[in-house]
């Protein structure tokens, strides 16, 4: 627990960093199939108001922009957009896209950690397995539970506890589907004035980006 508050506390203080993640989802079928699908998410990310993320999947891809006052959501192979009020801050945009309009972006949790919404209480069991290297580099090794979910956490010793790999066990599942992530971290970006603008490419059409029904019954 101590490790995972201390990564916490060292992402609150970057200004401005880049992660880009290289992901694995478990998808179950009806029939109890389970299939795995590749995936990528590209965070640029500026503290506290500034994000671009760029989401691919085998089946999809995204690119959403927040620029401190709205969140533009861009699907480049259908070639539509749309844009929404944006609360004040990166952590704040990723809940109120999840809730309000069900959008749920990669890693969220990278921007709760550290945080009073970082969920720590939820844990009921904290475990350090051992050393263990990713991509290389060497890395410690923990593992967590909590209520329908085991999780496991790779982070990177020393003054620069950056997460390197995350997997996410559904256990409240039968089928017990996974999500897993490596990352690969930048804490000194190249950023200029157009990094977290927006200009419609031609051909592209705006739409609405409604809430969900139960957003707004609330």
């Amino acid at each position: 627990m101590d490790a995972l508050a201390a990564m916490g506390k060292y992402l609150r203080t970057l200004k401005s960093f880049s992660v880009r993640a290289d992901t694995v989802t478990d998808e179950v079928l009806t029939t109890g199939q389970k299939l795995q699908f590749a995936g990528s998410a590209d965070y640029l990310v500026q503290t506290p108001n500034r994000m671009r993320a760029d989401v691919r999947t085998d089946r999809r891809e995204r690119r959403f922009i927040y620029d401190g006052k709205t969140v533009t959501m861009y699907a480049p192979r259908m070639q539509y957009y749309g844009t929404v009020p944006a609360p004040a801050t990166v952590a704040e945009v990723l809940m109120v896209a999840e809730q309000k309009y069900d959008i749920a972006l990669p890693l969220a949790d990278l921007f709760l950690w550290g945080t009073d919404k970082a969920g720590l209480e939820d844990i009921k069991e904290a475990a350090f397995i051992g050393p263990a290297k990713i991509g290389g580099k060497a890395c410690d090794h923990y593992a967590f539970r909590q209520d329908g979910v085991d999780w496991q956490l790779w982070i990177q010793p020393g003054a620069r506890p950056l997460p390197c790999k995350i997997v996410i066990t559904t256990t409240a599942e039968p089928a017990q589907p996974q999500y897993a992530a490596v990352l690969t971290w930048n804490t000194a970006p190249k950023i200029d004035k157009g990094s977290f603008a927006f200009v419609p490419p031609k051909g592209t059409r705006k739409i609405d980006i409604a809430p969900t029904a139960s957003a707004t019954t609330k």
